[in-house]
């Protein structure tokens, strides 16, 4: 028989992550993660959804934009008896807009288990959700992250340890005009391929 202490989670149990990267093309003009804990970690009981939209009151972390709905999205984390992992599913809690997980749509209350890397959007946002696994079973971890450029437009190839290498973006487009022509040569991307490191 196992004693109490063995069953509870200690301050060493490594926490499952999810790495929540935001991007929207109004952010440097808004504050519109002001209410979030960006670069903080916070911690989370797994038996309650943690909740995101404009609503602060109904919301585990709200947005501070009015066209987001006051409820729009739901993460329910879940085990299952074939894995030690804690898994999650998303759910769109916007009866007006519709949310998609790698281009998949959900319309309203509909849920779909989250990937170990999605492509969240709903109105003008994109999120990449990352999850980390680690050991602990009645808790996670939440890291919010802004990026520079949106999720979807990232084009690279794919060679381990080695960053992606941006064909546009806020440096190149602050050079002036005459240096981009002749760093960057024609513009071209690929916006099916995405890579994220």
């Amino acid at each position: 028989m196992m004693s109490v202490s063995q069953t509870l989670e200690t301050e060493e149990d490594l926490l499952t992550c999810l790495h929540i990267k935001f991007y929207n093309p109004h952010q440097s003009s808004k504050g519109l993660y002001g209410l979030l804990p960006v670069g903080n970690k916070s911690k989370h009981s797994a038996d309650d959804p943690l909740r995101l939209g404009r609503d602060a009151q109904s919301c585990t972390y709200a947005l501070v934009d009015a066209r987001v709905s006051r409820k729009q999205l739901a993460l329910h984390a879940y085990r299952t008896p074939q894995s030690p992992d804690m898994l999650f599913t998303i759910q769109n809690l916007s009866q007006k807009g519709r949310l998609s997980v790698n281009s998949s749509a959900l319309g309203y209350l509909e849920r779909t288990d989250l990937p170990d890397k999605a492509l969240i959007r709903f109105g003008e946002y994109e999120m990449l959700i990352i999850r980390e696994s680690g050991e602990a079973k009645g808790s996670f971890e939440v890291d919010f992250e802004v990026l520079a450029v949106p999720p979807s437009r990232e084009t690279c190839t794919c060679v381990p340890g080695v960053a992606p290498v941006m064909e546009s973006g806020p440096y190149v487009n602050s050079l002036p005009g005459e240096l981009r022509v002749g760093l960057l040569g024609p513009l071209e991307s690929d916006e099916t391929v995405m890579c994220y490191s």
